[in-house]
């Protein structure tokens, strides 16, 4: 692998650590989120450095190149954080939802009783 790939790697890793960690401090991020994160970047960091780790899952898989693997486990990805994004969201307009029609009902009960 290109040695300008490998360094921009690192970089990348040592952007996502440091990112995740101002948030862990700032207590936007619990321990698990901040742990998944560092584990992540940990991971992406020895993989741009050792990529021939890949070789015999790239062979197992008959894929031509370890780009192509991460193109499917990009897509992968991303299709399960849309997943879950989406999952989020339905469950927090429920929520809203439940919310004002509880308020609109109080409000009926209130304008009744006066």
């Amino acid at each position: 692998m290109p040695l300008g790939i490998q360094v921009f790697g690192l970089v990348f890793s040592a952007f996502i650590l440091y990112m995740s960690f101002l948030y862990y401090k700032k207590k936007e991020f619990t321990l698990t989120e901040w742990s998944f994160w560092a584990l992540f970047a940990i991971l992406f960091a020895t993989l741009s450095v050792f990529p021939q780790v890949l070789d015999p899952i790239v062979r197992s898989l008959n894929l031509g190149r370890k780009l192509d693997l991460f193109i499917i486990l990009g897509f992968m990805f991303l299709i399960a954080t849309t997943f879950y994004t989406y999952r989020v969201a339905r469950n927090t307009d429920k929520r809203v939802e439940e919310l004002v029609r509880n308020m609109a009902i109080e409000k009926e009960k209130k304008k009744k009783k006066d």
